[in-house]
């Protein structure tokens, strides 16, 4: 039976644990320039089709 150090393998454990974690991370929320830069120009466009359909609020008379 072979003695280890239950401090390194414990880390190891860790780090193993994070690599997975980050790789999930990254599939799950990472995204090119790209897609970045379209969905910026789709927000845009949706933002300006919303403004120009607001309805402005009636003014007062002054009486």
């Amino acid at each position: 039976m072979a003695v280890i150090n239950l401090n390194k393998a414990r880390k190891a454990r860790a780090r193993e644990a994070e690599r997975a974690q980050a790789d999930a991370n990254r599939r799950a929320f990472g995204r090119t320039k790209a897609e970045k830069a379209r969905d910026k120009i789709e927000r845009d466009r949706a933002d300006k089709v919303l403004d120009g359909a607001e309805i402005s609020a009636p003014e007062p008379s002054g009486r």
